[in-house]
């Protein structure tokens, strides 16, 4: 379960976030690639937009119920 106490500091504040957890599987981005990108340096990804509407929201909860590592969190906002 990610823990908003380890999230990446290049997450955009919000609902959504990416934690220390990611092992960079491109899951996030493939399914939703709108909200999420790859820290290169880093090689993990982040939450660089939160959702904007209905569709982006549920490929955001799409991307966090998928994730092998459970790296994506939403702390419910």
């Amino acid at each position: 379960m990610a823990d908003q106490a380890n999230k990446y500091p290049e997450n955009v504040s919000g609902k959504f976030y990416v934690d220390d957890q990611c092992i960079d599987c491109d899951l996030c981005r493939e399914t939703a690639p709108a909200n999420f990108k790859r820290n290169d340096d880093g090689g993990h990804s982040f939450l660089y937009k939160q959702p904007e509407n209905p569709d982006e929201e549920k490929l955001c909860k799409e991307a966090m119920e998928g994730c092998p590592v459970e790296a994506i969190g939403s702390d419910g906002e």
